[in-house]
């Protein structure tokens, strides 16, 4: 089971993964009661909190989440969040009989993580629909993500759907085949003329 939660003021996104009465709730941030909700009302138990990076618009609802159900918060080893469960790139966090497979994706921030479960990719701040997250803050690194993009993310199957961490774009989801063809910061270009462009205005 999959939700995609609209949340805050800064159009973001918490997704929900459930399966088996098991829950991964990923980036909560604002309207956790709402959230925790509707994940009971699927008939869900709450048992892991993952952030896909340590912005404050993707985290601040991770102390709520934990005290009100006693779930776990997983994040990435650069993480300065605290965290139950350290990751790194290549771990599975188990949900039910679900694996979901952790990407390490810096760029947007060197914590960056992407998760990939069951043909659904959790993208962050790393990849929205049409666009990407931005380099220009403390931690973000466009030779980095570079390569996330392209030793990673665009060698994943084109029906993978990307679920962005904000609702950015013209759709709230796509797919790496649809991001491959139509979004203009996955052009291919060299790795110089790449970091160039994130320089740009």
């Amino acid at each position: 089971m999959l939700l995609q939660i609209p949340v805050g003021h800064m159009d973001n996104f918490t997704y929900v993964i459930g399966d088996s009465g098991e829950a991964l709730v990923i980036d909560p941030s604002w309207d956790v009661d709402k959230v925790l909700e509707e994940t009971l009302s699927k008939g869900l138990r709450v048992v892991a909190v993952g952030n896909t990076h340590h912005h404050f618009d993707h985290t601040k609802g991770n102390k709520e989440v934990a005290n009100k159900t006693g779930a776990k918060i997983y994040a990435h080893r650069n993480s300065p969040l605290h965290k139950d469960v350290t990751l790194e790139d290549g771990d599975e966090i188990l949900v039910g009989k679900i694996k979901v497979k952790v990407i390490h994706t810096p760029g947007h921030t060197h914590d960056s993580v992407c998760f990939l479960a069951e043909g659904n990719l959790f993208t962050g701040d790393t990849l929205f629909v049409s666009e990407c997250g931005r380099v220009d803050l403390p931690g973000g690194s466009a030779e980095d993500l570079y390569h996330t993009f392209f030793d990673k993310l665009l060698k994943l199957e084109d029906d993978i759907k990307v679920y962005p961490g904000h609702d950015y774009g013209n759709k709230p989801y796509s797919t790496i085949g649809e991001e491959r063809r139509s979004n203009y910061t996955l052009k291919p270009r060299s790795k110089e003329q790449f970091i160039r462009f994130m320089q740009e205005p």
